[in-house]
């Protein structure tokens, strides 16, 4: 059965971890054409879905700053 090219994610980890396998797989170059298109899409798709993974868990990040003797929260804000 051929593999649909949109991932259905349920676990970050699961998904890095087939996308490693197909990277791995392609760097061997032994896989036909056809063969390393498949993959292609699938590693496409799987590195879209890990990068909005990343993103959403980046908003979610908070940080407590000590302020006045308290602590506050503040949004994470990535360097860049």
């Amino acid at each position: 059965m051929a593999r649909s090219a949109k991932p259905k994610i349920s676990d970050f980890e699961q998904s890095l971890k087939e996308l490693e396998t197909i990277v791995k797989r392609m760097e061997k170059g032994e896989q036909t054409l056809e063969a390393s298109l498949k993959d292609f899409g699938r590693g496409n798709a799987l590195a879209v879905a890990c990068r909005s993974s990343l993103i959403e868990a980046e908003q979610r990040i908070e940080k407590l700053v000590e302020k006045s003797g308290g602590f506050e929260r503040e949004p994470f804000e990535p360097e860049e």
